[in-house]
């Protein structure tokens, strides 16, 4: 009988009520006193972690340089990926020329990556690019050891990073390396400033000098003002500019990025490509960065790493690889692109056969221009600077009124920079009777660009030498 009414579901309900009230007492204690704990061990573990520091593991180490005396930040050296139970045994499988399906059919491991090499220059943009299974994330990951290589080295700035302990490995990744995921990772609980200053923390920064660190990096990528939101609050574009602040608050030397813009609409993928750029103008880091979208690597990669089946299939700029694809899978892949606006006037400028100095006297001009069978000429000053464009009526109009040639010079034509995209450069073509003129950023007239060059743009394998 009294278990009867002890099973009762008022008294069941009454005992639940005292056991949230219970534990909303005795949580809050809890937490207070777990907390001087919590920092305790943290500072215990800081002082028995025997790692070196990144300045003793890179005692009498020399980064490298190539040819041209760029510094090469990072050097792959026949790195091989291979998934399974006995990875070694595969590569000389590899060696005797069979293939990625082949091995998996007969030995049940999947090659991830085979025989790559490259280098990445400090302070550039190097893209590995590739369809879904060509490796590139896989090839990533092995540059920072989050997967371990088979065979090969991958070298940060001259020291072999494949031979280092694990502890001297995380000492390198916490200082000279940061990663931007696809999938944000944001801490829920945690506000943006604090999101940010994540990695800082985990470093054992002081909290003063992490948050600052953190509010630079926040300013950097544009969020300003948001510093106490929570993510939940946020757009799929305002997170990820949160990651990638994350990624710069430690000032790392090296920026991995994983298909970081990829789940985000393409008007805010398209602003965060431009945002990168602006940083990256700003800061100079050597980024890594990973994608399936060619459009994307040709407008962001200073080089780019074409990848099929584990293997590099052409490393080049974005006109190296339209111009002058290595085979026919790197053909096919760049056949949809619309050349016009990757391909940069740089490209298809020639020199300027039609040129006469601003100091010359018409008679001068208007005899050059006549027996050079010119309808105009580019005039530009004693040091090359360019000055404006000079047509036959008009040169015959000053020999006939007696006017200097500087009168008669129109300088208010249309001009475009060496990295002014072909599709700019096209519209000023369609408009104009004459060629472009290309000049630097200090005003030196460096080529033309023909009106010939418009049907040029459209062929890949074109020959644009003149």
């Amino acid at each position: 009988m009294l278990s009867e009414i002890l099973n009762k579901k008022p008294l069941k309900a009454a005992d639940d009520k005292v056991y949230e009230w219970l534990r909303a007492q005795i949580d809050p204690v809890i937490l207070d006193i777990k907390k001087p704990f919590k920092y305790a061990f943290t500072y215990i573990n800081r002082k028995m972690d025997r790692s070196l520091s990144v300045e003793q593991i890179y005692e009498n180490v020399d980064c490298p340089v190539d040819d041209e005396g760029n510094r090469l930040t990072i050097q792959v050296r026949n790195l091989s990926k291979i998934f399974g139970k006995f990875p070694e045994t595969a590569i000389p499988l590899l060696e005797k020329g069979m293939t990625k399906d082949e091995i998996l059919k007969t030995t049940g491991m999947t090659v991830g990556l085979y025989g790559v090499d490259f280098d990445v220059r400090e302070g550039e943009i190097f893209v590995l690019m590739g369809l879904s299974g060509s490796g590139k994330s896989t090839l990533e990951r092995c540059l920072n050891r989050l997967h371990e290589p088979t065979t090969g080295e991958v070298n940060i700035e001259g020291l072999n990073l494949t031979k280092l302990s694990n502890q001297n490995l995380r000492a390198i990744r916490r200082k000279k390396m940061s990663m931007v995921f696809q999938n944000f990772g944001l801490l829920p609980h945690r506000n943006v400033l604090n999101n940010v200053a994540y990695g800082l923390e985990v470093q054992g920064i002081p909290e003063s000098e992490r948050l600052e660190a953190a509010q630079k990096a926040i300013d950097m990528v544009g969020l300003s003002g948001y510093e106490k939101s929570k993510p939940s609050s946020l757009s799929g574009g305002m997170k990820q500019r949160v990651g990638l602040a994350r990624g710069l608050a430690n000032d790392p030397g090296i920026l991995f990025m994983d298909e970081a813009f990829s789940a985000l609409d393409p008007l805010i993928r398209s602003d965060m490509q431009d945002e990168l750029l602006k940083i990256q103008a700003k800061l100079s880091k050597t980024i890594v960065f990973v994608t399936h979208d060619l459009d994307e690597a040709l407008k962001i990669g200073d080089r780019i790493a074409l990848m099929n089946d584990g293997k590099v299939v052409q490393i080049g700029t974005a006109e190296d690889i339209l111009q002058r694809p290595a085979d026919d899978y790197v053909s096919r892949f760049v056949e949809d692109v619309d050349r016009s606006k990757v391909l940069t006037a740089g490209v298809f400028m020639k020199r300027p056969r039609e040129l006469v100095k601003s100091n010359q006297g018409p008679r001068t001009v208007l005899k050059l221009m006549e027996g050079s069978n010119w309808n105009v000429a580019f005039a530009v000053d004693k040091a090359g600077k360019f000055q404006g464009i000079v047509e036959t009526d008009d040169a015959l109009r000053a020999v006939r009124d007696n006017l200097p040639l500087a009168s008669i010079i129109d300088g208010d034509v249309p001009t475009v920079g060496i990295d002014t995209p072909m599709s700019e450069v096209i519209q000023h073509l369609v408009t104009t009777h004459y060629s472009i003129p290309v000049l630097d950023d200090e005003n030196y007239l460096v080529g033309v660009v023909r009106p010939s060059s418009a049907v040029d743009v459209m062929n890949v394998g074109g020959n644009n030498n003149e």
